[in-house]
């Protein structure tokens, strides 16, 4: 039975406590590739809220990163056959979602932000992508940049800058 036969479950209360059991639960099970799977990390559900009437959040497992959409009865939420696609125009951009259905969750649509996660150091760091991700695209607010990263300096507007950057000189 595909996803469009079967009646879409809307989601009154937040999905995040059902998201991370799900994913625990798979990764207790051993399904997902244990060569693509961070130590460093573990399932957490977080930054789940209403926008414009459906469910917006992340989960982080050691293995991915997702920006999920759920539906809550708001006018966001687009019924697609389970593995389809759709591009879905939020506040800070377009994002592709797939579309899935699980027996435990019923249907639901995502957009993976990282995998693998080898390159993600901890929960920390995998956190603050997660809070970044949900401030940019759900809020169309600019992340903010990392302190380790230095800011970049200031352009010579005077005549000489001028002409050293046309000579191609900084």
């Amino acid at each position: 039975m595909n996803q469009v036969d079967s009646p879409v479950v809307l989601y009154a209360e937040s999905p995040a406590a059902l998201l991370a059991a799900h994913y625990r639960a798979v990764w207790q099970r051993g399904e997902p590739d244990m060569a693509e799977i961070n130590p460093a990390l573990d399932v957490e559900s977080l930054g789940f809220a209403r926008h414009a009437g459906d469910w917006f959040g992340v989960v982080i497992t050691p293995w991915f990163l997702r920006l999920y959409l759920l539906p809550g009865g708001g006018t966001l939420w687009g019924e697609i056959p389970a593995g389809q696609r759709r591009f879905l125009e939020l506040p800070g951009g377009t994002l592709p979602f797939v579309s899935a259905r699980e027996e435990e969750l019923g249907t639901y649509q995502f957009s993976t932000l990282i995998t693998p996660m080898s390159l993600v150091p901890d929960m920390a760091a995998a956190r603050q992508i997660a809070v970044d991700a949900l401030q940019a695209f759900i809020f169309g607010m600019p992340s903010a940049v990392p302190p380790s990263l230095p800011a970049a300096p200031a352009p010579d507007t005077s005549r000489r800058g001028f002409f050293r950057r046309l000579a191609g000189k900084r």
